[in-house]
């Protein structure tokens, strides 16, 4: 995981591979810039450290790692540290204090880091008005955006958009660009063939590098598209009615490819298996499939039970047909519905549409415990107790909680009894495959995403070794 660098002689931080080369003597690492921040530096207006995500590793304390994720999706936003340790089920001074010790910044300084660092990307890669980036940011107005900006960044709003460079601003046909970075490579072709194969019809499309959903925000319909930017980033565009909390979607966006995922540890710690290793040398830059929204991942894993990819989508979309809303003006792009809600699944008729009574009896308890909270898809609970709460309805077992886990980007997830995943490795048994997994922990997500894509992983290192044609 990268860390920060703090410079005490210039009060900058910045991030690895910065020109800047100080004494190490006045070098301090951080693990988030946000830490530096509270520690009084600004952003080296050379590398621009806000220009990448805050994020953590999830070798660290998991509760940790589960409170940051909490945050960077808008848990402060109108809540208070009281509120978020009781969703992870502790007081927030002890929350506080973890914070304090694995960080160096308090949860409120992270939520406010966050916003201002988007803000900061909106006023050099857009014209939205400072209002509308405040809003778009998570302020609660233009006073509050002025203030985090001078204190973070050393100036207004208005003079940090006066020094944006040249080539920041993003222009496209419609829409609202907004570039999201990573770290590492990225095989955006394999992403998108995963998710092509399982694109539930009318809320999802993959045309050739581009991929698009529907999307609803505080109940009005919208649309993004993920397609290719540059080596170090992804261009988003959104088509929305207003940019209110444009950060949070943004923030979930950044899951459909998995783009939080620092490769680095993984790949040091799987490089070296027999199994996985000349997997993730043939394809460096593939990443868990990650999803929008987990629980229409899951509803579509319920469906897809005992039926093949295909039979799975076409059934999804006959759901979302009969009780998901509509969204007109995009049939040309194949986008029609928007995926229902938890509530109105919990109750509704699934008769006719190819699905077993059991099926449609686990769906319907499927969706009311989502509502009710009995079934938490935030992260804020462990991987065990997603996945007992999930095997604890009728009907669902540790297939579809583990790949329930996998999407929604708990890096340890691993559906053991997956056909294909025994398959890969010539296993009749699944549980030889959980044996022979748990040399892959805690980064089992990953290690199933190469087994899934084994036979083109090897075909493709074949071919790479083959001499050019003359």
């Amino acid at each position: 995981m990268d860390t920060f660098s703090g410079v005490a002689t210039t009060g900058i931080y910045c991030r690895p591979g910065c020109g800047g080369r100080p004494l190490a003597r006045n070098v301090t690492p951080y693990p988030l810039a946000a830490a530096a921040e509270a520690a009084g530096l600004r952003a080296c207006f050379q590398c621009r450290p806000y220009r990448w995500p805050q994020a953590v590793s999830w070798t660290g304390p998991e509760l940790v790692c589960r409170g940051v994720r909490l945050i960077l999706d808008g848990a402060l936003d109108g809540a208070t540290e009281v509120e978020l340790g009781s969703r992870l089920g502790v007081s927030p001074r002890h929350l506080r204090r973890l914070f304090a010790a694995h960080l160096g910044v308090t949860p409120d300084g992270l939520a406010r880091s966050a916003r201002a660092h988007f803000a900061r990307r909106l006023l050099d890669d857009t014209d939205l008005s400072v209002l509308e980036i405040s809003v778009a940011a998570g302020f609660g107005s233009v006073r509050q955006l002025n203030r985090a900006c001078l204190e973070i960044f050393r100036g207004s709003p208005r003079e940090l958009r006066a020094r944006r460079r040249r080539d920041d601003r993003l222009l496209a046909d419609g829409g609202l660009p907004v570039r999201l970075a990573y770290r590492g490579p990225l095989d955006w072709s394999a992403t998108t063939s995963y998710l092509a194969a399982r694109a539930i019809p009318g809320v999802e499309s993959v045309s050739g590098d581009v991929y698009r959903r529907t999307i609803v925000v505080d109940g009005d319909p919208g649309v993004l598209e993920l397609l290719p930017g540059a080596d170090d980033h992804l261009l988003l565009v959104f088509h929305l009615p207003r940019w209110d909390e444009l950060i949070h979607l943004v923030a979930r966006a950044r899951r459909i490819p998995g783009l939080d995922l620092d490769l680095d540890e993984p790949v040091e710690h799987l490089g070296e298996d027999p199994t996985i290793g000349p997997l993730l040398e043939a394809r460096p830059g593939l990443r868990t499939p990650g999803t929008w929204d987990p629980f229409e991942t899951g509803v579509r894993a319920i469906v897809g039970q005992q039926v093949t990819v295909t039979a799975a989508s076409t059934i999804a979309g006959r759901i979302v047909r009969r009780h998901g809303p509509q969204v007109p003006g995009l049939s040309a792009l194949g986008l029609t519905h928007a995926f229902p809600t938890p509530t109105a699944l919990a109750e509704a008729d699934l008769d006719g549409l190819g699905l077993p009574r059991g099926r449609q009896d686990a769906i319907r308890a499927f969706a009311a415990s989502v509502a009710g909270d009995a079934i938490r898809l935030d992260g804020s609970v462990g991987l065990e107790g997603l996945v007992a709460s999930i095997e604890a309805i009728d009907g669902l077992g540790s297939w579809t909680a583990q790949y329930v886990a996998l999407r929604l980007g708990e890096p340890d997830a691993f559906p053991a009894t997956d056909l294909g995943l025994r398959r890969a490795l010539g296993r009749d048994d699944h549980r030889s495959l959980a044996e022979l997994a748990e040399r892959w922990r805690p980064w089992r997500a990953l290690a199933a995403t190469h087994l899934w894509t084994k036979d083109g992983a090897v075909e493709r290192r074949s071919r790479a070794a083959e001499p050019a044609a003359a």
